[in-house]
């Protein structure tokens, strides 16, 4: 049986919508793979109980599918489902890292993420992979169709999740479909600098360049709350803020010594809306890990 530990990760960090993506270094799913005849799935943690484990229905069957490779497979979630921390990306990169060791594959990580992108499929109709990429590869990447690009950044981070879902189907029907040259030149520019800052370990530059007002507009209505929260969490010291992948979580980025008061600002702003919430002091890291 091979175990891995597969991060939590954040997609979009605001200007690069279907592109970026980081690894986080908490929470994080443990997938236990082996062998087997035919697939089978048992799900056990947080949000277990709303996922399917007909391995037609669940990532873990299309990932093993993908690699034509049939395992016995059992998922502890610690990412929640409909989180916007790519929680279906981590089981499907747990379960492409663990296939891979066990059946000897020698695929190496980047020839992975084409096959857990498969598990993507089932959750938002297609195979994307900016959760993916950074949840097998690690850092921070550029997922195109051409490949993926991946730094190893440190940039602390915060995320607050709270007690609402947002489903990524959902989150991807209120995208524009058209915007404005002008927003468009913007966004790139933002998207720029966030490289930029992720190349150097800036939050500060990371922070200038999670602004977007093309596709985090139109999401963050779906998170009651949001605006009041983001302006706390920049008050309290964040360098930037925006929409965690398909929401609701909500992530900031900072200094490392300002995480705990911005956590707990992003919380009691919830708790004021009457809204249940957990927040993650984190940090970008490394990708799924066998143990």
């Amino acid at each position: 049986m091979v175990t891995v530990r597969a991060p939590a990760t954040s997609a979009n960090l605001g200007s690069g919508f279907d592109v970026f993506g980081a690894a986080l270094s908490r929470p994080a799913d443990v997938v236990r793979v082996e062998p087997a005849d035919e697939t089978t799935i048992e799900m056990r943690g947080a949000g277990s109980e709303f996922i399917p484990e007909d391995p037609g229905k669940n990532v873990a069957g299309a990932v093993a599918e993908a690699l034509d490779s049939p395992a016995t497979i059992r998922i502890d979630k610690g990412v929640r489902p409909s989180s916007g921390l790519g929680s279906s990306a981590a089981s499907s990169a747990g379960v492409a890292i663990g296939i891979n060791e066990a059946y000897g594959l020698g695929h190496t990580r980047e020839e992975l993420v084409p096959y857990a992108a498969e598990g993507e499929a089932l959750v938002s109709g297609e195979a994307h992979a900016d959760n993916v990429a950074p949840a097998i590869m690690g850092g921070f990447t550029i997922a195109t169709p051409r490949g993926v690009t991946q730094v190893d950044a440190s940039i602390p981070l915060v995320v607050c999740l709270p007690e609402i879902v947002v489903s990524t189907r959902d989150a991807r029907r209120v995208v524009p479909r058209s915007a404005e040259v002008s927003e468009v030149v913007e966004c790139v520019g933002r998207a720029a600098t966030l490289v930029a800052g992720m190349f150097r370990d800036d939050p500060d530059l990371v922070g200038q360049g999670m602004e977007d007002g093309i596709v985090t507009p139109a999401r963050a209505e779906l998170i009651d709350g949001y605006a009041d929260v983001r302006e706390t969490a920049l008050e309290a010291g964040a360098t930037g803020v925006t929409v965690s992948g398909a929401g609701p979580a909500i992530i900031a980025a900072c200094e490392g010594e300002r995480r705990k008061a911005i956590a707990s600002a992003m919380l009691d702003r919830f708790a004021e809306e009457g809204i249940e919430a957990r927040a993650y002091q984190t940090e970008v890291g490394r990708g799924a890990e066998l143990f």
